[in-house]
C-alpha cells in the first residue's frame, strides 16, 4: 500500500512525538542508559535484515568516512535519545519536545559558525523569535528565573541533547552524498549502542533498586526500539524522498503537538500558558526561517 508523502510525514512526528512520552511514563521502572542501550539494540536486530544486502554493497564507501561515521555515532544514536531520557527525569515530555523544535535554529547557527554559510534576514529574525521562546519555556514565563539564571536541570539537560541532534543533522546533510543512508544508520546503531554499553553497566552496579520488568516497561522497550526508531525513520526518509527535505522539515512542528496530546491524556502532564506561548515562538520562529 502506497502511501502520500504527507501521511509518512505525520506518521512519523506522531511516533517521535511518543517517544518523548514513553521516556518520562518509564522514569523510575527502567533507567535511561538502559532504556536507550536496549532500544538499539532491538532496533539493530529489527533493522539488520532490512538492509544487510545493501550494507555489504557499501562496507567500503561507509568505511572511507569512518571519523564521521563515528561522530554520527555519538550525536544521534548515542547522545541524543539517553539525553533525552535522562532529561525527562527532571521535566516534562511537553518541555522535552518544544525543545527538541529548536533542531533547525541550532543548525543555521551551526552551518553560520563552521561552514560559513551566510545567514538570511529572515534566519536571523527566526531564530531570535525561537529563542525567546525557548528562554520562555525554561524560565516557565518568570522574569525572576531569567535575572537569576534559575532553570530546570532537566530542560537544559534536553537543550544539550537538541544540540547533538543538530550536529548529527548537519552531517548527514553534508555527507549524504558520500555516505548512503540505510546502511550508514545500521552501521551507527551497531558503534552507538557499543557506546552506550559501558554506561549501561556503571548504570546496572550503581542502581538502588532493580529495574521494573513489566508490560508497560517492555512495551516502551518495543515502542522506542521499533516504532519509533525504524518505522519512523523508514517513513520520514520515504516521505522526504517525496515532497522535498526543505518542505518535509516544517512538519517536524507536529512533534510537540503530538507530545502534548499524548502527555495531556496517557500520563496527566498539564499544559501551561508559558508552553503554549514559547512554543508557538519557537515554531514561528522555525517557520520564518524557513521562509526564502
Amino acid at each position: 500500500m502506497k502511501f502520500p508523502p504527507f501521511v509518512l510525514l505525520i506518521i512519523a512526528t506522531l511516533l517521535w512525538g511518543g517517544n518523548f512520552v514513553i521516556g518520562r511514563a518509564v522514569t523510575g521502572e527502567i533507567p535511561p542508559f538502559t532504556l536507550a542501550f536496549l532500544r538499539w539494540c532491538l532496533a539493530f536486530f529489527v533493522f539488520l535484515p532490512i538492509c544487510y544486502k545493501q550494507l555489504k554493497r557499501d562496507w567500503q564507501q561507509i568505511k572511507a568516512h569512518w571519523p564521521i561515521v563515528l561522530v554520527l555515532a555519538l550525536t544521534g544514536v548515542a547522545a541524543f535519545n539517553t539525553l533525552v531520557y535522562i532529561g525527562v527525569y527532571s521535566t516534562t515530555s511537553i518541555n522535552a519536545s518544544l525543545m527538541n523544535s529548536t533542531t533547525p535554529i541550532f543548525i543555521y547557527i551551526l552551518s553560520f559558525i563552521f561552514l560559513k554559510e551566510r545567514l538570511t534576514k529572515y534566519q536571523i529574525i527566526g531564530t531570535a523569535i525561537s529563542l525567546i521562546g525557548v528562554i520562555f519555556i525554561l524560565s516557565g514565563g518568570s522574569l525572576e528565573s531569567i535575572q537569576h539564571f534559575h532553570f530546570n536541570k532537566g530542560d537544559l539537560i534536553v537543550l544539550l541533547a537538541v544540540f547533538c541532534w543538530s550536529i548529527y543533522s548537519l552531517l548527514v546533510k553534508q555527507y549524504s552524498d558520500r555516505l548512503p543512508g540505510y546502511s550508514t544508520f545500521l552501521v551507527t546503531i551497531a558503534i552507538g549502542a557499543i557506546m552506550l554499553l559501558p554506561f549501561t553497566f556503571y548504570e546496572w552496579s550503581t542502581l538502588s533498586g532493580p529495574i521494573v520488568w513489566s508490560g508497560k516497561t517492555i512495551g516502551a522497550i518495543l515502542y522506542v526500539g521499533i516504532l519509533a526508531s525504524i518505522i519512523a525513520f523508514l517513513s520520514w526518509n520515504k516521505g522526504v524522498v517525496q515532497l522535498g527535505a526543505n518542505r518535509a522539515s516544517i512538519y517536524l512542528n507536529f512533534i510537540p503537538v503530538f507530545a502534548t496530546i499524548f502527555a495531556t491524556l496517557f500520563i496527566g502532564e498539564s499544559l501551561q500558558l508559558a508552553q503554549i506561548i514559547g512554543g508557538l515562538a519557537v515554531i514561528c520562529g522555525v517557520i520564518l526561517t524557513n521562509r526564502k
